[in-house]
């Protein structure tokens, strides 16, 4: 816990914040609120008698600012705060290094969705090291790569498969006025970790890179070849809104070989997809030792990535509150977190 790993930073705020926030959840709870249910068994994980005014470390958890983390901090939080006994305190992450250093001094407990191909080799370390605690993959797959919408692949099949881009027929039907005669492949955020330049220069396809400066501006611009009914190839990643609204299409690239990532080692450019990331959790390494109920819980905690795509589609393009549908997919998937409980 990152109270109890830095000598008891539950201090007496922090235990009057305990006791309202455990009385609200038991009013809540007792007039037939949302979520999920009451733990009525009266006893604590551990199997000692429990009450609603037991104190406890408030769980701090880490959560980035997209959708798809804040619903797993969403469902996680309703079910620790209402079977565990635990108030959840969600702690805005900015940079993914410090997040884990944060971890790793105890400053923060657990992060439920970590992308491996989105950290710095630093962060890789840490995260690959003794000094933050493996809480084992989220369950969800995370595929960053070359997408079109569903009616580019309608009009001519051939183009989910690479190589049809490399016909300059095929690549000037993605052209723009700055690209000229070359297809353009629209990029998000320069500052983004991404390989597009260097895998369309391996693979010598005529197409030239234009940055949209933001994951907004790119979303603008698709939506609005999408209503022109225009080609369009961009950088973009599974799970997101984006995936459902516009009913894109990963791109087949050369899959990615050990030989492929060893010519990149070497400083050759990239020549192959983008891996698949295989989402992680991560957590403070004091967690197991301190709390090993919560600590089983969010090992144990999992989601599919059609868990995902179905909950961030009903927020962001039906408009849903994150809480709510955070409660709809616990009140539909009980035989699923009690596991996850036991």
């Amino acid at each position: 816990m990152a109270a109890a790993a830095t000598g008891g930073r539950l201090t007496r705020l922090g235990l009057l914040l305990v006791v309202a926030t455990t009385s609200l959840l038991a009013a809540c709870t007792s007039d037939g609120g949302e979520g999920a249910p009451d733990q009525t068994d009266g006893t604590a994980a551990d199997g000692r008698p429990a009450s609603r005014s037991e104190r406890r470390p408030i769980v701090e958890i880490g959560v980035t600012d997209w959708t798809g983390a804040r619903l797993n901090v969403a469902i996680a939080e309703q079910l620790i705060e209402r079977r565990l006994g635990y108030p959840v305190e969600q702690v805005e992450v900015i940079d993914n290094g410090r997040m884990l250093d944060d971890l790793a001094r105890g400053e923060l407990d657990a992060v439920l969705e970590i992308w491996p191909s989105a950290l710095e080799q630093s962060a890789r370390e840490v995260l690959a090291s003794d000094r933050v605690a493996d809480l084992g993959p989220l369950g969800v797959v995370g595929k960053i790569g070359w997408y079109v919408p569903r009616y580019v692949i309608d009009q001519d099949p051939a183009v989910a498969d690479w190589r049809t881009l490399a016909d300059p027929a095929v690549a000037s039907r993605f052209a723009t006025p700055e690209t000229g005669s070359r297809g353009r492949f629209l990029g998000t955020d320069p500052g983004y970790e991404q390989y597009d330049e260097e895998i369309i220069a391996a693979l010598g396809l005529p197409f030239d890179v234009l940055f949209s400066g933001s994951e907004a501006a790119t979303e603008a611009e698709l939506a609005r070849s999408v209503e022109a009914g225009e080609p369009v190839l961009l950088f973009w990643w599974t799970p997101t809104a984006l995936i459902a609204k516009y009913d894109l299409v990963n791109i087949e690239l050369p899959p990615v070989t050990d030989e492929c990532l060893a010519e990149v080692r070497s400083g050759e450019p990239r020549s192959c997809d983008y891996p698949d990331d295989t989402l992680v959790k991560a957590g403070s390494p004091a967690l197991e030792a301190d709390e090993p109920a919560l600590h089983r819980f969010l090992t144990r905690f999992e989601l599919t990535t059609e868990d995902q795509l179905g909950m961030i589609d009903q927020v962001e393009n039906g408009g849903r509150p994150i809480d709510a549908v955070a409660a709809d997919w616990i009140a539909a998937n009980q035989d699923r977190w009690e596991a996850w409980l036991s």
